[in-house]
């Protein structure tokens, strides 16, 4: 075959034939890409020509994208969160420990390690994996271990799926690809295996809070009361984040303090009288500092401690 019949150039773009199948040739950002494109001489002009278009455009090439491993994107990813979008601290770590699970399988099984290489087939055998591995429920190395909840199974799904969607979004996969993890359908896995979620009744209530010593009773009785979440709660500080007059308590985020509110939502929320009544109590003649003390804190056993030690 004549070199004229086996390479043919549009613009910025050169098209070779090897074997076969012709393969692009160009530079972008500054590196040589060589894009496979198909056995039709016809259509590797039209790629071509479109490729050429976007390169004078300065638009990303049709068939480049750059091809990294687990451990980069999943890193990428989670700097993402963190720095870009301002994900909270407790969200990050989420999606940290739910796509450990998917590191270490990439490492365990027969599955290429590169993110672009990852298919739906892969992604099958992640489910199975994920089916009949035990975990510790709290991640300790001295707890029973069990197996994942369907809830759990489907969550680290969720996640994989969605920094897949970053991945294709930042062009990590090859043109065209579909997100290995939306082929699985995730939304339609039946919950079969799952906590169940138990209310107390009004005597269940009762015993509950006859049971609750002076630290405990305050505390829980502020989170059933006014919806606090437990990182919200712990975070609430004298005088500016609770008004026992105005019966008034307000969310915060305490940047200074590397803590955020999870929404980032600050708010404010009524305080019933009844509530209004035990938190006066249980704050006495305090009037700064920390609205909920560490039990240690509160019985006074640190300023024991350090009375011993300063004597």
């Amino acid at each position: 075959m004549s070199k004229t019949k086996s390479v043919f150039r549009v613009g910025k773009v050169q098209a070779y034939l090897r074997g076969s199948i012709w393969y692009l040739c160009y530079h972008e950002n500054g590196k040589r890409r060589r894009p496979r494109c198909g056995s039709s001489r016809t259509a590797a002009k039209q790629m071509a020509a479109q490729i050429n278009a976007q390169l004078e455009l300065g638009a990303p090439a049709a068939l480049s994208f750059e091809s990294i491993s687990f451990s980069d994107l999943r890193q990428r990813w989670l700097s993402h969160h963190e720095q870009v979008l301002g994900s909270s601290p407790q969200t990050v770590n989420r999606y940290r420990t739910a796509t450990d699970h998917l590191l270490r399988f990439v490492e365990t099984a027969n599955v290429p390690h590169s993110a672009a290489s990852f298919r739906v087939t892969h992604s099958e055998a992640f489910l199975r994996h994920l089916r009949i591995i035990k975990v510790a429920s709290n991640g300790h190395a001295n707890t029973a271990k069990r197996p994942l909840m369907d809830k759990g199974i489907k969550y680290i799904l969720e996640t994989c799926r969605s920094m897949f969607n970053y991945a294709r979004k930042r062009r990590h996969l090859p043109p065209y690809a579909e997100n290995p993890f939306t082929e699985l359908e995730i939304d339609r896995i039946p919950i079969q295996s799952s906590r169940p979620v138990q209310l107390f009744d009004t005597e269940q209530e009762r015993r509950f809070f006859e049971a609750c010593d002076d630290w405990q009773f305050p505390l829980f009785l502020t989170l059933i009361l006014t919806g606090l979440r437990p990182g919200e709660l712990t975070h609430l500080l004298l005088p500016e984040d609770i008004d026992l007059e105005q019966r008034v308590l307000r969310v915060r985020n305490k940047p200074k303090l590397r803590w955020l509110v999870k929404t980032r939502n600050e708010r404010e929320i009524p305080i019933v009288p009844e509530l209004a009544a035990v938190l006066r109590w249980h704050l006495g003649e305090r009037k700064t500092g920390l609205v909920f003390l560490r039990r240690r804190f509160r019985s006074g056993l640190f300023s024991t401690a350090s009375e011993k030690n300063a004597g």
